[in-house]
């Protein structure tokens, strides 16, 4: 019998001890022992017993779990930074083993837990802190790791997909499609950290870092959220042929990382322009497997349960086989974090411009002497006065020289208004 003690009892942590009970004779079956919940610490007693958790196994102290010689590993989903931490500084320097679903406690604080793990040769495992119940870093570290990665391009933020779905399907305003998702359970209170594109940041940063063998941080990534998109953007996309959706990106190339969380414009041809709703997706291009996508839930109760208890059935493998000591990741290299500037791309821009001779004119003059190469273009009058919008897509450029062309046009008088949207084809 291998037990266990998990800290939170949450929707995750509800979910996973309810899977373990639910699945017991399967999972005993496939690790070779039972797992026990020994221990469940949650503040909130009624939240616990709600989830069946006895009053046997409910704690309220975290030394009840360090010092317990018996629990083999320590099982992290309450979130939050400062005390999930702590808790789990102590329980590696106890010699348990760690599976943690939280995304945050990885991108900021992962290379001094991995570097305590290995000192005290445990496992750390945490599948679930990306996608939910997508197993992208166990594919990513197992199944795929005799692959180079060149690029990430992921659908991480359920929320920000429903929206953007939502504004979609529906023609509405962000503003009513965040009510939406508020009101069915999808966003939280303050959606901030899903909506600014922080959630999504986080998790490329982990992802980055697993595919380059290089740390990369939340610093690292520059990052837009979806707060100012509107109507307009949408039926552009889809009258172009694009869906808008929040990308998460990961870059290599010369030994050099480019990491951005933004809106984008995804080709309807592309596999990513599909996934609609609370689903997420990961889609990785390898040098030996080709291109490949994850995709399903990327958050909830069971997803998010199967990742962890995944983890947990793994550790018992690691303990039974006196294999401990996978702490998770392994950046032996030093890579440098480019600019978003340096980004080569295709890009939409759209401009407000004068309806007048010439502008268009001006214009390609402008994006020529700067390398940037026009694709396509449409022009349309703006209904009841003298102006015209102007959407151009280009051809791969890199985005310095198609952000100095627009900072040049935006000081010219007859361009009111100029933004724009990386394209994926």
């Amino acid at each position: 019998m291998i037990q266990i003690a998990i800290l939170g009892c949450g929707t995750v942590g509800g979910g996973v001890y309810k899977l373990i009970k639910k699945n017991s004779d399967d999972i005993k079956m496939r690790t070779s022992k039972q797992i026990k919940v020994k221990k469940v610490l949650e503040r909130d007693t009624q939240k616990a017993l709600d989830a069946g958790v006895t009053k046997e196994e409910l704690c309220q102290n975290i030394d009840e779990i360090l010092n317990d010689n018996e629990i083999e590993i320590v099982v992290e989903v309450m979130g939050g930074l400062t005390f999930a931490y702590e808790c789990i500084i102590k329980a590696i320097e106890a010699g348990k083993n760690i599976v943690t679903a939280n995304k945050d406690l990885i991108a900021v604080k992962g290379e001094e837990i991995f570097k305590l793990a290995k000192e005290k040769h445990v496992d750390v495992r945490y599948e679930a802190s990306v996608g939910g119940g997508i197993p992208v870093i166990g594919a990513m570290q197992n199944v795929l790791c005799a692959n180079t990665y060149s690029d990430i391009i992921a659908i991480l933020n359920g929320t920000t997909n429903y929206i953007l779905t939502k504004m979609t399907e529906q023609g509405i305003s962000y503003k009513d499609a965040l009510k939406q998702a508020a009101d069915l359970g999808y966003a939280e209170s303050d959606p901030s950290a899903d909506v600014e594109g922080t959630d999504a940041a986080r998790k490329i940063a982990i992802l980055g870092s697993i595919a380059f063998n290089s740390r990369c941080t939340l610093n690292d990534v520059y990052c837009e959220g979806i707060t100012q998109i509107v109507e307009k953007d949408i039926m552009l996309a889809n009258k172009l042929g694009y869906q808008i959706k929040l990308l998460a990106m990961a870059k290599e190339h010369d030994e050099k990382i480019i990491l951005s969380v933004r809106p984008a414009f995804v080709k309807n041809s592309h596999p990513l322009a599909s996934v609609n709703d609370v689903f997420n997706a990961v889609f990785l291009k390898c040098d030996a497997a080709d291109n490949i996508m994850l995709y399903g839930r990327g958050a909830g109760e069971m997803p998010t349960a199967s990742s962890v208890v995944g983890d947990i059935m793994a550790i018992c493998t690691s303990i039974l086989n006196k294999t401990t000591g996978n702490y998770g990741l392994n950046c032996y290299k030093e890579k440098e974090i480019l600019n978003i500037r340096e980004l080569n791309s295709s890009f939409c821009l759209r401009l407000r411009v004068a309806d007048k001779p010439n502008v268009l004119a001006g214009i390609a003059s402008e994006l020529g002497t700067r390398g940037v190469s026009i694709k396509s273009v449409i022009q349309s009058p703006v209904p009841d006065i003298d102006m015209a919008s102007l959407t151009i897509i280009t051809h791969e450029t890199k985005e310095q020289f198609l952000q100095e062309a627009i900072s040049i046009l935006k000081e010219k008088e007859y361009v009111e208004k100029a933004n724009i949207f990386m394209c994926l084809a």
